[in-house]
């Protein structure tokens, strides 16, 4: 061994909590804390950066006690165990540092100290130069003329000057001194009474601890006094102190070198924690870049689909020119069987100077007995959407048995969002290119069949290639849990197909009856600005919220019940709703708010976007949005016709069945509540269920103390808002707003509620704190609902993340339980000849377009499958009706 060859020594644990302690917050997309792991690195490399050592060693604490304890039980006995924070990092730092090929080293039975005191010395007798990195004082009596410390958080180094410097005494006297002065860190405690400059001063005059005993019985002052009587507890602080350097370790010091690294091992841990920075550094060494190939001629198309039959699963997306399905058009489509290794075959790009392409129906053709082909299995983001394009063009896409979009979803809904360029970024760490960096955005906006080939194809063989690479990161983690894989697998993956028939079907929409209400919504609008403008004394945009504002507040001098985050007086509909109980101006306002948006959204928008040919409006489905599993629609948004108001009534009638059918609308009676009882197990309350009673008549009659004929509709509606206030976890004070009176008698409503249903106040105080302790609350199938906000330090947010708490396994239950009675119906009409299909889901209600001859079928099979659909303690119930539009089968 060369005598110029430099050991780098690190003290890991001091780098552990200088990290703990230095850096800010920093956590992965599940909520791990990483910053400890992030902090570690970063330190090891610049260390090595700096140093450029030849030999090198991460040294930490083992678990468990030494020799230290078996001698003086009290050694570090006041530290508080290590934060929990920050052991659970531990572990995947250990793996990264050893990935990163950094030896690493834990000794049993003896600290850190030891190891690295024992390395050192074996490192200067083989003629090494040594270098330890530490924060910690006590190893500064290792320091020599082959022995250096430093400090990679205050840039400091300490050879034998710096170490006297800093000490002021030298490093073959730091043991002495530390034995003098105790070490308060590690529960020793030296002389009583003997500080620094005491120690200093004794040590200097008497030059070492032996000579300051030897000459103990001529000192004077209580510190010599303490000397002399502690006397007999001088070796033992003495060795407690004192760095052992000839440990018998079986590590050679030519073994520490730095071995090549596992990038691919690294890269995995780095994207499961979110550390960017990593993973940035590790794939610009990897020499393995993605490979996008562009499929323009027969030879090259025909050996990727023998490399698709062969490879039983793989990952496809299409490209098209819009996100509408029932008009997009298919320009290429792209694949993947192995990460970063991908195909874009293009066969509808046209632009001035479009290098020849394939036929689009010869590579569909060629295509489509592989994607109907069930047994390979078909990997995708958002297949939904390529399933409803691809049936445009006669293919039904089957074996759909992996969607990213989904499985992110299932494994976290609150994460962020699910699309591919959020996931790239969140789970791989990768970012990724948009849709709008290749086909622009705004006026500047083209269609993605004028981007160029070469663009295209980086840009559609990345979205097959990133989707691949987001499977593999996410299917491990979401199948650790049996009840994500059951949520995945049983539920979101079957809803797909489900979903996509729905949406193709669509449901009959009469325009002229629509066109007709819209005329009459016209004229009703104008009648209330007329009202408006006379409430305010003059005409103005009841449009633009600034004109309101000063309408309402310096006009009228109404009072501001909310501000914008701006600080301006809010005109939102809730502010609105609170101004409107007392005030006619407000209450008009948003009078004329609902009938516009009414116009506009449904009576106005559903013509535009019926059909020419068939006469049905095709709503889209979205899985991923809500936090609960609830599904939503748009284009248009069925989910928020109003239900009990005349208006949205007349907007339900419009929604037809066509000749020879009926529409079925099958909606759960008081699912949410129905489950309320099943999860609370209130005894009461689970009997009235079972009995069949009208739970909001009961509920009046335990709170107003009255018999059930003689509960009045006032005090049934009170009930009833209580009921279903306690859901969505309402406070007295949300009652006593939703009912007009006052807050004491609100919260005397409350009180007796739950001393008559003792099994939902226990329930929700349960939740509340099992919510905090976990992070998620469940619904009844298991599927994992995140409140990010339960401990949070604000108030409002904290509780208003309570009352999401109690309300979400509920309603996620309900959502569940709707998409698993989908899932059977549509399975009931693939297997038997009756003419049926759901052509609606609303909330808690299917509804379901009939022939005529099968109405009575259906009516008894809607109720059996839809009943049978879950465990609940409580019955379920679906209210059934029939008739030729929405509102008449209500």
């Amino acid at each position: 061994m060369r005598k110029t060859n430099k050991l780098v020594l690190v003290d890991g644990s001091s780098y552990l909590y200088r990290a703990f302690h230095a850096l800010p917050p920093l956590t992965a997309p599940d909520g791990f804390p990483t910053a400890v792991i992030h902090g570690v690195l970063k330190m090891l490399k610049s260390l090595i950066s700096e140093e450029k050592p030849d030999l090198f060693a991460a040294v930490f604490d083992a678990k468990g006690k030494t020799f230290r304890h078996r001698i003086y039980p009290e050694y570090k006995a006041q530290r508080p165990p290590m934060p929990e924070e920050l052991a659970m990092q531990i572990g995947p730092l250990f793996e990264l540092i050893r990935y990163s090929g950094y030896p690493l080293l834990q000794v049993e039975g003896v600290e850190a100290d030891d190891v690295i005191g024992t390395l050192a010395y074996k490192a200067v007798q083989a003629g090494c130069e040594v270098v330890v990195s530490t924060g910690d004082k006590d190893l500064t009596q290792l320091v020599n003329d082959k022995i250096t410390l430093v400090d990679t958080m205050k840039k400091e180094k300490l050879d034998r000057a710096g170490v006297e410097k800093k000490m002021h005494v030298k490093p073959e006297v730091v043991v002495d001194y530390l034995t003098l002065i105790g070490d308060k860190s590690d529960n020793v405690p030296g002389v009583h009474g003997v500080g620094p400059k005491t120690a200093e001063k004794w040590l200097e005059k008497y030059k070492n601890l032996d000579g300051v005993l030897r000459h103990s019985g001529q000192m004077t002052g209580k510190a010599a006094d303490n000397l002399r009587a502690d006397k007999e507890k001088l070796p033992l602080y003495r060795e407690l102190v004192t760095i052992k350097c000839d440990l018998d370790i079986d590590v050679e010091i030519g073994d520490l070198c730095i071995q090549n690294e596992d990038l691919s091992a690294a890269a995995e841990i780095c994207r499961s924690l979110g550390l960017k920075q990593q993973l940035d550094e590790i794939e610009s060494q990897q020499s393995d870049k993605p490979e996008y190939q562009l499929i323009l001629d027969e030879k090259s198309f025909n050996q990727w689909l023998e490399l698709l039959k062969s490879a039983g699963e793989f990952a496809v997306d299409t490209e098209t020119t819009s996100l509408n399905y029932m008009k997009a058009e298919i320009v290429g489509i792209s694949f993947a069987v192995v990460p970063k290794q991908a195909a874009y075959v293009p066969f509808g790009h046209n632009y001035a100077g479009v290098p020849a392409q394939l036929s689009r129906a010869d590579v569909l053709a060629a295509l489509k007995p592989l994607l109907e082909d069930e047994r390979i299995r078909k990997i995708g983001h958002h297949l939904k959407y390529d399933r409803n394009v691809l049936a445009n063009y006669g293919i039904c896409l089957q074996g759909i048995y992996h969607d990213t979009m989904m499985e992110s979803y299932v494994y976290n809904s609150v994460a962020g969002r699910h699309d591919l360029v959020s996931l790239a970024e969140r789970c791989l760490l990768l970012s990724k290119t948009g849709y709008e960096d290749v086909a622009g955005k705004g006026v500047k906006a083209k269609p993605f069949n004028s981007v160029e080939l070469q663009a295209a194809c980086d840009y559609a063989a990345e979205d097959a290639d990133v989707c691949l690479r987001l499977h593999h990161f996410l299917w491990p983690k979401l199948k650790a849990t049996d009840a994500g894989r059951k949520i995945y697998r049983e539920i979101e993956l079957p809803l797909i197909e489900v979903l996509s028939d729905i949406e193709r079907k669509g449901v009959c929409i009469d325009a002229d009856a629509l066109s007709n209400y819209s005329r009459e919504l016209g004229q009703r609008i104008e009648e209330i600005k007329a009202m408006i403008y006379q409430a305010a004394g003059h005409a103005f945009n009841i449009d633009s919220p600034k004109q309101i504002r000063n309408v309402l507040f310096e006009e009228k001098g109404l009072p501001v019940r909310n501000k914008t985050p701006g600080g301006e007086a809010s005109t939102a509909e809730q502010a609105l709703r609170d101004l409107a109980y007392g005030h006619t101006l407000p209450r008009l306002i948003l009078d004329y708010r609902t009938l516009k948006k009414l116009q506009s959204t449904y009576t106005d928008k559903l013509c535009s976007m019926t059909d020419a040919v068939t006469g049905r409006v095709h709503t889209s489905y979205h899985q991923a949005v809500t936090a609960t599993g609830r599904l939503s629609s748009s284009d248009p948004n069925l989910q928020n016709i109003p239900v009990r108001s005349a208006e949205g009534r007349r907007i339900r009638e419009a929604f037809v069945a066509p000749e020879g059918c009926r529409l079925i609308a099958a909606d759960y009676s008081q699912i949410e509540l129905r489950i309320m009882a099943h999860l609370c197990g209130d005894e009461k309350l689970c009997e009235a269920f079972d009995r069949g009673e009208d739970i909001h008549t009961l509920t009046a009659a335990e709170i107003f103390g009255a018999a059930t004929a003689e509960v009045t509709s006032d005090q049934r509606r009170s009930a009833k808002a209580i009921n279903f206030g306690l859901i969505y976890g309402m406070s007295a004070f949300g009652l006593a707003r939703q009912l007009d009176i006052d807050n004491d008698k609100a919260a005397q409503y409350l009180d007796t509620y739950f001393k008559r249903y003792p099994g939902i106040k226990s329930y929700m105080d349960k939740v509340r704190v099992s919510a905090r302790t976990r992070g998620y609350v469940e619904t009844i199938f298991g599927r994992r609902l995140y409140v990010p906000d339960i401990k949070s330090a604000n108030v409002h947010r904290r509780k208003a993340a309570e009352r999401t708490a109690i309300n979400a396994p509920m309603q996620g239950s309900a959502a569940d339980i709707i998409k698993r009675a989908m899932i059977k119906l549509h399975r009931y009409f693939q297997e038997t000849r009756v003419r049926a299909a759901i052509v609606m889901q609303v909330h808690d209600e299917l509804v379901l377009e009939v022939a005529v001859e099968d109405v009575d079928r259906m009516v008894e099979i809607c109720q059996r499958l839809m009943t049978s659909n879950s465990s609940l303690k409580t019955p379920l119930s679906v209210d059934i009706g029939i008739g030729g539009n929405w509102e008449e089968a209500h």
